[in-house]
């Protein structure tokens, strides 16, 4: 890897790690749920899912133009920023719930239950969170980055899917036996990791023509196209 300076890198690292970190702790506070007029499989007609699920994989998105571009090592650079941002607002997170709220200030009563709620977790859920991000986004990388150079640069639909197939694929297997394996019956953790999965793949897919859009602009502003040979 050069010392090469790039116009757009910083930013593109610091957009990753700004939606790493609001997908991992707003997101997880609310179950939605959409009544539908069709029934969709493994849902039926009742679309229950939690929030942060409609914006985690667009850190995958951030992850693909990343190593499209810039390389595997770069990417790789950007994945570690968020897994210590990750690791420090989870510890960030515990010392403030945990610290002992001042009696005298009235908002606190209902402060202090509101931010147990909101940035609590359980830590198994903590933990599969931060695993399965780890795990999950250099498998992604890694895949995109050897695809690459197997098709020659060409097809670059055929990698940002499949790399994001076999990513979510992992994240999806690491996250939710950790976080709720025997506190769910396991119907229902396969039929979340099932829905879940295709629920991320389905928006890399669509994705995919803003993807190209980025990627080509980013190449012609930054003249790089990194093979990782």
């Amino acid at each position: 890897m050069t010392g090469r300076h790039y116009r757009y890198y910083d930013l593109l690292m610091a957009g990753f790690v700004a939606v790493l970190l609001c997908s991992n702790l707003i997101g997880p506070a609310k179950v939605c749920a959409i009544d539908l007029p069709f029934a969709l499989p493994f849902t039926g007609e009742r679309l229950v899912f939690g929030s942060g699920n409609m914006f985690f994989p667009i850190s995958y998105i951030f992850g693909d133009i990343l190593t499209e571009v810039y390389g595997f090592a770069r990417a790789r650079k950007v994945i570690w920023a968020g897994f210590g941002a990750m690791l420090f607002a989870t510890v960030m997170s515990w010392v403030i719930i945990h610290l002992p709220p001042a009696s005298e200030e009235p908002f606190n009563a209902t402060l202090q239950p509101a931010l147990e709620v909101v940035f609590g977790g359980t830590w198994r859920i903590v933990v599969a969170s931060i695993v399965a991000f780890w795990i999950g986004d250099f498998v992604n990388a890694y895949v995109l980055a050897r695809m690459k150079v197997l098709t020659q640069g060409r097809w670059l639909w055929s990698r940002t899917i499949g790399s994001t197939i076999v990513g979510q694929g992992v994240d999806s297997l690491v996250f939710y036996p950790i976080a709720f394996l025997g506190i769910w019956s396991t119907d229902i953790v396969l039929t979340a990791l099932l829905f879940n999965f295709l629920f991320k793949v389905s928006v890399e897919v669509l994705m995919t023509p803003a993807t190209y859009v980025v990627v080509n602009a980013l190449k012609r502003a930054e003249q790089e196209d990194f093979y990782d040979k």
